[in-house]
Parts: structure tokens; sequence; C-alpha cells
């Protein structure tokens, strides 16, 4: 019978914390390494350099954590996020940070309209509401026919969207599947089909690339570390409002790095977002207080 972990939602706001910030300083060393490598190369020492700490911090368990039960649910999760990771960084070779980032904002968005033909889960009129009024928000960001956003932006819409089916498919196998094994799986799947492709976009990346690529993998190692740790002392509704603080870090980064700063629609846009999104956030804590079978769950992994 599995010890019982003691709750400490302080603590647990913030290991959330330092998940958006380490998340966001992978998404910074990409989007530096996108002025001179090829963004396929990029993804590739993301998820190289990510499994090779995973391989060293889980060796002990690696057997264990393999097995599956959903092998075909767990490839396709992992094709998922690589998309979404390929586009995300497509789009940060174009436009800025938190103009990036503010459009990512509206995955749970996505994860709340899908969840009810996919998941068969209840979706109310408020939370209906609360998802149209998001839509808004990610309009108002991107600003279509004004010719203002850069046609890049695109691909974080389209990462918005793999990203909220990607929720969708973890919430299947939260079920039966370790948060470890989900992150194994998509690291490993990760590695092998960009180390396919490389080799057809490959230039040696120079001592300085390597060193940022290494970073992508320690930053993105550790941050789902610090994300399993606040998700394991703290209720997911506790810390999930706090995801929101990537774009804060997307902002200063942005801003310190490359010298972007969001104007005044973005900012508009991504607060009526981070306002729908804690919306659905609250619903989905009501819901779970009144329906036992429904109670929230975070679906990162």
């Amino acid at each position: 019978m599995p010890a019982q972990v003691t709750q400490n939602p302080k603590m647990g706001i913030f290991w959330m914390l330092l998940t958006m910030m380490l998340f966001v300083s992978l998404d910074a060393s990409a989007k530096y390494l996108t002025q001179s490598m090829h963004v396929l190369e990029i993804v590739w020492g993301r998820y190289f350099f990510h499994l090779l700490i995973l391989g060293i911090l889980l060796a002990p368990r690696l057997k264990s954590l393999m097995r599956t039960s959903h092998i075909r649910l767990q490839l396709l999760r992992s094709l998922l996020l690589l998309m979404t990771t390929a586009c995300f960084f497509s789009g940060l070779r174009y436009i800025p940070m938190a103009d990036a980032s503010a459009i990512m904002l509206a995955s749970p968005i996505v994860v709340t309209a899908l969840s009810m033909p996919v998941l068969k889960e209840k979706v109310g009129p408020r939370r209906w509401v609360s998802i149209a009024i998001g839509c808004v928000g990610a309009l108002i960001i991107i600003r279509p026919g004004t010719g203002m956003m850069h046609p890049a932006a695109l691909f974080p819409i389209a990462a918005a969207i793999l990203y909220g089916i990607f929720q969708i498919s973890t919430r299947f196998l939260s079920h039966t599947e370790s948060v470890l094994t989900n992150l194994l799986y998509s690291a490993l799947i990760g590695t092998v089909l960009t180390t396919l492709a490389v080799p057809f976009f490959w230039k040696m990346p120079t001592q300085e690339e390597w060193m940022f690529m290494i970073l992508m993998g320690f930053f993105g190692g550790l941050g789902h570390f610090a994300l399993i740790k606040s998700l394991t002392i703290a209720p997911a509704a506790t810390v999930a409002p706090f995801t929101y603080t990537n774009l804060i870090w997307a902002t200063l980064l942005g801003f310190f790095i490359f010298g972007d700063l969001p104007d005044q629609w973005t900012i508009i846009g991504a607060s009526i977002i981070v306002a729908s999104g804690l919306y659905i956030y609250h619903r989905e804590l009501v819901k779970g207080q009144t329906d036992p079978k429904a109670k929230f769950k975070d679906p990162s992994a």
C-alpha cells in the first residue's frame, strides 16, 4: 500500500511557479536557437537531452516504467506532444515569446470544448460561454485580417489545439498509467522520431548551440519533476491557476533576452483568456465537489 503523501499547498504553489519558470526558460532557449538552427534539429535536441536526463534519474526503474497496457494510445499521445513542440518552436522563430505563450493559454479551453464529444463529460452553458469568451481573447491577440500579427501565429494556434488533444489523451491514460510512464514514453517517442528525421536537416551545432540544447533537456526534465512534485503535495485545483504565470515569465525573458514586449492588444487578449481559464478551473472544482466521480485532474504530464 503506497505511503500517504503529506499535503502542503504552499509548497505545491512554489513548485508550480518553478515549473512555469523552467518551461518558459526552455522556450527561451529554443527561440534563441531558431536564429541559427533548423526547427527539427532544435526539437531533436530538446527530446534527446530530456530523455538522457530521465534515463539517468530513472535508471533503476526504467524496466517497470516502460510497461504499459495502452501502447497505441501512448504512441498517439507522444506524437501529439511532438507535433505540439514542433509547431510552437516554429512560431517562436517569428513572433515574441509573450504572444506565443498567450495563444497557448487557450489549450485548457480546447480541452473543455473537446471533453463533451470525446470524454462524454457534461459541459454546462456557463462553461460554454467561458469557452466562447476565451476564443474572443485569442482572436484579440491574433487580430485576423488586420495584418498586425505575423502569419506564423498560426503555429502556436495549431500547437494549442494539438496540446488540448494531447491533454485529452493524457486524461484517458491517467486512470491506468503512472505520470512517470507517460513522461518517459513522451521523451522516448519524440527522440526516436526526430532522430530518424534530423539527418536530413543536420548542421553540426556550435559549442554554444550544444550548450543550449543541453539546457533545454535540463529545463524540460527538471520542469516535469517540479510539475509532478507540485501535483503530488497539493490539490490540482489549488496549483492549476498558477500555470498562467508562464505569461509573466515569457514577457520578462522575452524583453531581457530578445527586447520584445507584448502590445496592449496581446495584454487585453491574454487577460480575457486567463479569466476564462480560471473560471473553467473553478467550474471543474465545483463539479469535483458535487460529483465524487468527476474530481478535477490536471492533464499535464
